[in-house]
């Protein structure tokens, strides 16, 4: 019994996303089914968003300021190396 609690305990936030997920799923469903689409579009989007939510915690993801910062600064480093590497005569956007 204890290893089923710690098991429930380590995985609660998957476990919530799967149920969410679900729940999101099926929500699409009706409201397809009752000519509901501006409901159902917004079901799918809460459905990628929580699958998404999901693969992250599998993977052991963690977002913070400190890693979406670097994130960013290495995006702009990687386009402003490859900008300016590109021949003079292409133009600019």
């Amino acid at each position: 019994m204890a290893t089923l609690t710690a098991s429930l305990v380590v995985m609660r936030w998957e476990l919530l996303s799967a149920v969410l997920m679900f729940f999101a799923s099926t929500f699409k469903t009706k409201c397809r089914q009752t000519s509901h689409p501006v409901m159902a579009f917004m079901f799918s989007g809460i459905g990628v968003g929580l699958t998404c939510w999901f693969v992250a915690g599998l993977l052991g993801m963690t977002f913070s300021m400190e890693n979406i910062n670097n994130f960013l600064n290495i995006t702009k480093d990687a386009f402003v190396n490859i900008m300016s590497q590109t021949p003079p005569e292409w133009p600019m956007p």
